[in-house]
């Protein structure tokens, strides 16, 4: 019951962060056409959910709890994949297939990209 309570009160912060940064990111940008704020979430969430595997893996500073609240919750909470898929489908939907391919690619070759730089980094820093 813990860890059911720690993931939802992580999602709610994850959540929340999502929403403000989200909007910043794509009040930014200016852009209407594209989803810059929800492509900056991901990258962001991407890039920290690799910092912290990486130091999860190498130096297992996480209990179980801590996992659920960080992993789970606050990152499950921040980042946006089916808001993703919903803006993607909207590009299709009105005749924007070149906007939606740079979106999914955007989005997979960037978030790859993250994950393994933030692991790359934690392991260069705390190795």
């Amino acid at each position: 019951m813990s860890n059911i309570l720690l993931v939802g009160i992580g999602g709610f912060i994850g959540s929340i962060l999502r929403y403000l940064v989200s909007g910043w990111a794509q009040q930014i940008s200016r852009s209407v056409e594209f989803p810059y704020g929800t492509l900056a979430v991901n990258l962001i969430g991407c890039f920290i959910i690799g910092a912290l595997a990486q130091l999860a893996d190498a130096r297992g500073i996480f209990s179980s709890e801590a996992r659920a609240f960080v992993f789970i919750g606050i990152l499950g909470g921040f980042t946006t994949f089916s808001s993703f898929g919903n803006e993607t489908m909207n590009l299709l939907r009105d005749g924007e297939s070149l906007r939606a391919f740079a979106n999914v690619s955007a989005h997979i070759v960037l978030g790859l990209g993250a994950v393994w730089l933030g692991r790359a980094l934690a392991f260069a820093i705390w190795r």
